[in-house]
Order: structure tokens, then C-alpha cells, then sequence
């Protein structure tokens, strides 16, 4: 017997009710698992208020600085602090002990 897409999303998550819910019982999972989506927004907003990168080192520079305050802010870091150390040429705690 086939069934609508919403009978087939509600049986999902009647049956993954314990797998759906899981981040309001654990603070670690986040809400929504897209990171990565969220990753590249700022790339994508930028590119709409330009029109386009000016070139491809412009581009690199923004994702290297994008992709470092992202996984600052993952790491539970600050992102003035973050930018703070990076000027003072030092390295957050979090990648000086991966390094190890």
C-alpha cells in the first residue's frame, strides 16, 4: 500500500523518536547537523553582496580566515579571541594540543 510522504515522515519519526530528539537530552549534539551548510553561508553571502571574489587569492584568504574562525567557534572558542591570538601569532589551545 503506498503512502504519502508525510504518513512515511511521521512513521520515521515515531520510529527514530529516541534519535530525533537526542540534543535536547545531550548538550554535546547540536539541534541541526548542518555545520557544514552553515560552513559556507558567509562564503555564499559574500559572493551575492560583490557580485564575485576579485580575484582567486581574495577568495583563499577568505576561506582560510572563514575555516579558522569556524572551527574556533566549534571549539568553543570566541571569535575575538580567537582573531586576538591569529594577530598575536600564536595558536589557540585546542590546535596546540592536537599538535602534540
Amino acid at each position: 500500500m503506498k503512502r504519502s510522504k508525510a504518513r512515511n515522515l511521521l512513521e520515521r519519526l515515531i520510529d527514530y523518536e529516541d534519535d530525533v530528539l537526542r540534543f535536547m537530552e545531550n548538550e554535546i549534539v547540536p539541534f541541526t547537523n548542518n555545520l557544514g551548510e552553515n560552513d559556507i553561508r558567509m562564503t555564499k553571502v559574500q559572493q551575492k553582496i560583490s557580485g564575485c571574489f576579485r580575484s582567486m587569492d581574495g577568495a583563499y584568504i577568505f576561506c582560510r580566515i572563514r575555516g579558522y574562525l569556524s572551527t574556533c567557534r566549534k571549539n568553543g572558542m570566541n571569535p575575538s579571541e580567537a582573531l586576538r591570538l591569529l594577530f598575536a601569532g600564536e595558536l589557540p589551545a585546542f590546535i596546540s594540543e592536537c599538535a602534540e
